[in-house]
């Protein structure tokens, strides 16, 4: 894990909390080494910014990956909507593909 990328992420989001990309940021590079983070990360911005469209397929492939298939499938659904309502077609067809891959393993 680089300490330094982790150290410069988390001044981005000391700096500005209110940025769902720094979040973001740090949810996946801690990905790599550090799952309970970046759990924490992911839970936070499924709290805190449920706006934030791009958590959606990462935050349920996170979970999907765990074993957590039911939590998974409440992720991509909630995303699934909130790609509709942002009219996302991109989005919604990862999301849905990702979704329907995870149903049928």
């Amino acid at each position: 894990m680089s300490t330094e990328r982790i150290q410069q992420l988390q001044q981005f989001y000391e700096d500005d909390p209110g940025d769902p990309f720094n979040l973001y940021a740090l949810a996946l590079e801690y990905l790599k080494h550090d799952e309970k983070k970046s759990a924490l990360f992911f839970e936070k911005l499924l709290h805190d910014h449920k706006e934030y469209l791009p958590t959606y397929y990462h935050a349920a492939k996170f979970f999907q990956e765990r074993s957590q298939k039911e939590k998974a499938a409440e992720i991509f659904e909630a995303g699934i909507q909130l790609s509709k309502k942002n009219n996302d077609s991109k989005a919604l067809r990862e999301l849905k593909s990702a979704y329907d891959e995870m149903m049928f393993e």
